[in-house]
């Protein structure tokens, strides 16, 4: 049967009314107080360390996110950690929750197609990621200019709004992954499980599985130096293949000027240069282009993934 309209009509309300339920939960509560209290905490370690620089440092804004100080790392890395697990939250149960609930049939009764469902759905729990990430960058920046006395330059506040873009598509990943999950398997429970699990490899073993994939795939040899980079270079595309990696680095590029590279630098690439002189914004944001749209190809790819499995499922009354 040939569909009439918009196979998109309706996201906006669905979207709407998934975020508005995210925001009113006990369980969303729970975890923004928990992000909450760990960003203000590694915030302020780093304002009482920078103190004494404040008036030194023109990016000193920057390293509000970058700078830790024991025992809490800084505010980027509990980013890095943080946001899957909020994804995870907002997304286990989004499809799978409506079966079990058997919601789905009704929901489906209106005039309103799968692919609105599935794509609101998303952009729901992408709009709720984006209204938090937004509040911790403001409450960041506020608390930085109260305790520290100076205004961010306007270098840092484009810096910062890119780095606030490149983390909204790193929690995009991680929600589009768990909706895909959501989608696939039947108990939300055990979707939650899947997602864990993937997370903790990605974030916590594949450092430790990277070297040992690069050591097999480009052995060294003694009688080539080269085989040392190329092994490096091995090793390095491996551990970008998890989004945590692609995230750091964009971490690094973004929120450090003077970084103008995260691989390795050879004394005719540097000939020319003005070592520690801040890298253009503008140059910045090229670094990290390629992997920002490596985030955008993986979230769609997951995302086309979670809308094949939905429109093959059987929905029952």
């Amino acid at each position: 049967m040939r569909r009439e309209g918009s196979p998109f009509k309706g996201s906006w309300t669905i979207a709407l009314k998934e975020a508005a339920d995210h925001i009113t939960s006990a369980r969303m509560h729970l975890i923004m107080v928990l992000v909450l209290l760990t960003a203000i905490g590694s915030a302020y370690g780093a304002i009482e360390s920078m103190r004494q620089n404040a008036s030194e440092d023109t990016f000193l804004f920057l390293k509000l996110m970058t700078v830790g100080r024991e025992p809490l790392p800084s505010f980027a890395a509990f980013m890095g950690f943080l946001i899957p697990l909020v994804a995870i939250a907002l997304g286990f149960d989004a499809i799978n929750g409506e079966f079990s609930r058997r919601t789905m049939s009704r929901i489906l009764a209106q005039p309103i197609y799968r692919d609105a469902v599935l794509f609101g759905k998303f952009l729901g729990g992408l709009l709720v990621l984006g209204i938090a990430l937004m509040t911790l960058w403001l409450l960041l920046m506020g608390l930085g200019i109260l305790l520290l006395g100076l205004p961010p330059s306007g270098d840092a506040l484009a810096r910062g709004l890119a780095y606030l873009v490149a983390t909204l598509a790193y929690a995009g990943v991680w929600l589009a992954l768990t909706i895909a999950l959501s989608t696939a398997v039947n108990a939300p429970a055990t979707s939650a499980l899947a997602a864990l699990a993937i997370w903790l490899v990605v974030s916590v073993f594949w450092g430790m599985i990277t070297p040992l994939l690069a050591q097999w795939i480009s052995p060294i040899d003694p009688l080539e130096p080269v085989s040392v980079v190329t092994q490096f270079e091995v090793q390095q595309a491996i551990a970008r293949l998890s989004p945590g990696t692609l995230y750091g680095e964009m971490t690094q590029l973004l929120l450090d000027p003077a970084a103008r590279t995260i691989g390795p630098i050879f004394l005719e690439q540097l000939r020319g240069a003005v070592i520690g002189a801040p890298l253009p914004t503008l140059q910045s944001i090229l670094l990290v282009w390629p992997h920002f749209a490596g985030m955008i190809a993986v979230m769609l790819a997951l995302f086309t993934l979670a809308y094949v499995v939905f429109q093959r499922q059987e929905v029952r009354a």
